[in-house]
């Protein structure tokens, strides 16, 4: 623990890196196990292998592009708006859901659609962007509110952590649901 302490005081975008790619990795593992091992259809045959090159690209896109863009986007607006009075926080609320969550949505569909080399790299951009941008406001205003709000400091990682998990598993979802009028690998 005193390790885990030591990376996120001395190296806090490493330590980020590590824990969000972590929760980014783990919510796809968590998709794969429950789709593949509990809810498949036919248990006498073996459940199906783990798909190792989607969990790579989560991988890449979770600890290197994801935590790199918020690290300095949380950086920025800590500096800018400093305290937790109603006023700063609705302000940090608005901007991270208006400016930084639709970016990283953007960033998300047009990483994965250029390692999984698709031909549209905007097609689920076209299908599933709007939908998804709307689901995170919906999943994160009250999340952050309730943070910002009730939770002592303390708590906020842990917090935090428990969300995004359950938010990228969401993501991992919307990821996974065809896109309309495409065909399907």
């Amino acid at each position: 623990m005193a390790f885990i302490r030591r990376v996120f005081q001395q190296r806090p975008l490493l330590g980020n890196a590590l824990a969000y790619g972590t929760l980014f990795v783990g919510a796809e593992l968590t998709q794969q196990t429950i789709l593949r091992r509990v809810l498949r259809e036919d248990k006498t045959q073996p459940p199906a292998p783990y798909d190792t090159a989607t969990l790579g690209r989560y991988a890449l896109l979770g600890y290197t592009i994801n935590p790199t863009i918020l690290y300095f986007w949380y950086k920025w607006l800590d500096k800018r708006f400093v305290g937790t009075s109603m006023a700063v926080v609705g302000k940090k609320l608005v901007l991270d859901l208006g400016v930084i969550g639709p970016i990283n949505i953007f960033v998300f569909f047009t990483a994965m659609a250029l390692m999984e080399r698709r031909e549209d790299i905007f097609a689920e951009h076209k299908d599933k962007y709007v939908g998804t941008c709307l689901k995170q406001v919906y999943f994160w205003l009250p999340a952050q509110a309730a943070n910002f709000f009730l939770l002592p400091n303390r708590f906020r990682v842990l917090y935090v952590g428990a969300c995004s998990f359950l938010w990228l598993n969401l993501l991992c979802w919307i990821k996974r649901s065809p896109v309309e009028g495409a065909k399907q690998d």
